[in-house]
């Protein structure tokens, strides 16, 4: 098959075809823009679709394999494109596709001024962010890796609030900056070991243990900035406020995820040995995000911050799992990153609903809408449910095995990590109860609240994939934990070999 016509090359680089078509449109077609945009992420989600369907689920290597020799110079250089899939990425790149055409679906009344500049920028994010997950090769994953700012950064730019400019800059600024040292640990990495192939220097291996917990945080100063963990999260509440609400949806639902993922990806299959000497570190920084991010949560007016800093609490969860180097906590922080892109992104859609029917995100504005926009009012109940954490719903399934991993972990050293991320749980209920109640609840408190429309059909449809998935991973995770199952065993046994060879 041509590499061209290769699956993973095909999900990755399929917006390109939209952004092709874009260039040649006219500015002032503004609905065959939006259709074109729509359409072509449409057909990327059939292509994540596709690569599912041919995806084995008892198979815990790479698949769909796409590689090719790229640059090589001097005998030192040997990159390649190469793209490949496990367990731990397909769901990523599934959330991907299902939420870029959502949050499109959102912008058809939003987004007005300069739209085909919007959805030219919104699919080259796409192209990023797949690449990101689907990468092999440590020099491709760093190219995709800085790619996925240029788009954002002008999203947040041109599209945001007053303070756009500053959000845009402060993003750009802290994300970039911390992959300059990522940057130079893969450049050693691949002089080193004669290849930038992920899987080749795995199995490899062979690096010492001082050297390892340097790249080990060389690597990680670039994610953690990402995720955002604690105290590393200041550009996030800035970026999420300004963003235009497509933006936040995109920014909540996948490319925090990158930094999580990159932990798993890189971090721990390149360097376990140091992976277990930094795990309680790396789970007590969790530990306060968790902590951290919930009680800021609360003290927010803004509904836009308030969910903001609910990203910091919720992913501190999934950096728990990942780091209780067991199967039960890496399973429930990849399942975690799924559940916090789907009632996240939806808290960040339902946000941006009422926003343009009032021009206000301020909790003091509302009261008693349940009345008044019953439909708008359930689906937000639904997903605000599902964030704190209600059994029967996606967000308790991901914190119960995080948690169960955490408690159950030896590389922490102590089930206190689990019991103090508990509080995370209960503050989540307290901050999102309260929210929803000076919201839907009692009198109707502003007049002008009386004439607000309740949801159109394409507002129900946008929010509803969400919704049908926030039920479907509550009540049956099953094949989601199958998906992941055999490539996070094969990662545990990894760890644990590391852990021997440390004794």
């Amino acid at each position: 098959m041509s590499l061209l016509l290769q699956p993973l090359t095909l999900v990755t680089f399929f917006p390109l075809m939209g952004v092709l078509i874009l260039l040649f449109l006219k500015e002032e077609w503004k609905g065959a823009l939006r259709w074109v945009a729509l359409l072509t992420s449409l057909v990327t989600f059939g292509l994540a679709v596709w690569v599912l369907v041919l995806f084995n689920r008892s198979d815990p290597g790479l698949q769909l394999v796409a590689r090719a020799p790229w640059i090589q110079f001097g005998g030192l250089w040997n990159i390649e494109y190469h793209l490949a899939l496990d367990g731990i990425s397909i769901l990523l790149v599934l959330l991907t596709a299902l939420l870029t055409p959502l949050a499109l679906l959102s912008t058809w009344k939003s987004i007005t001024e300069r739209v085909k500049e919007f959805m030219i920028f919104f699919l080259l994010l796409e192209v990023g962010m797949t690449g990101v997950f689907l990468a092999m090769d440590l020099f491709l994953f760093y190219i995709f890796w800085e790619f996925t700012l240029v788009p954002m950064y002008f999203l947040i730019g041109i599209w945001g609030g007053e303070r756009r400019i500053y959000a845009a800059i402060k993003f750009f600024l802290y994300t970039m900056s911390g992959s300059v040292l990522m940057l130079l640990a893969i450049i050693w990495l691949g002089l080193a070991g004669g290849t930038f192939s992920l899987p080749d220097l795995v199995a490899r291996g062979g690096i010492p243990l001082n050297l390892q917990v340097w790249l080990f945080l060389a690597f990680a100063l670039a994610f953690a900035i990402k995720v955002p963990m604690w105290p590393l999260h200041s550009w996030l509440p800035d970026a999420h406020v300004e963003a235009p609400t497509a933006g936040s949806v995109i920014l909540a639902g996948v490319l925090l995820k990158m930094g999580s993922y990159g932990f798993v990806r890189f971090n721990l299959s390149l360097f376990p040995q140091a992976a277990v000497q930094l795990a309680p570190w790396l789970g007590g920084l969790a530990v306060i995000g968790i902590i951290y991010g919930a009680a800021v949560s609360y003290a927010q007016q803004d509904l836009k911050k308030l969910v903001a800093f609910s990203s910091v609490s919720h992913l501190g969860f999934v950096m728990l799992g990942i780091f209780a180097l067991n199967a039960e906590g890496i399973s429930g922080g990849i399942l975690q990153m799924v559940n916090h892109g789907l009632s996240t992104g939806a808290l960040f859609l339902i946000v941006g609903l009422i926003y343009e029917r009032r021009h206000t995100r301020d909790l003091s504005a509302f009261g008693g809408l349940w009345k008044i926009v019953p439909v708008y009012g359930a689906l937000t109940l639904v997903v605000t449910l599902s964030s704190m954490g209600l059994p029967g719903l996606n967000g308790f399934i991901g914190e119960f095995t995080v948690l169960l991993g955490a408690y159950g972990s030896s590389a922490l050293g102590s089930p206190w990590f689990a019991a103090l991320s508990v509080l995370g749980v209960i503050l989540a209920a307290i901050y999102l109860l309260t929210m929803f109640q000076r919201m839907f609840l009692g009198p109707v408190t502003h007049e002008e609240n009386r004439g607000l429309k309740d949801l159109s059909a394409r507002e129900i449809l946008t929010l509803a994939p969400l919704i049908i998935l926030i039920f479907w991973i509550g009540l049956y995770p099953k094949p989601f934990f199958d998906l992941m199952g055999p490539s996070v065993a094969k990662l545990v046994a990894g760890l644990q070999t590391a852990v021997v060879a440390m004794r």
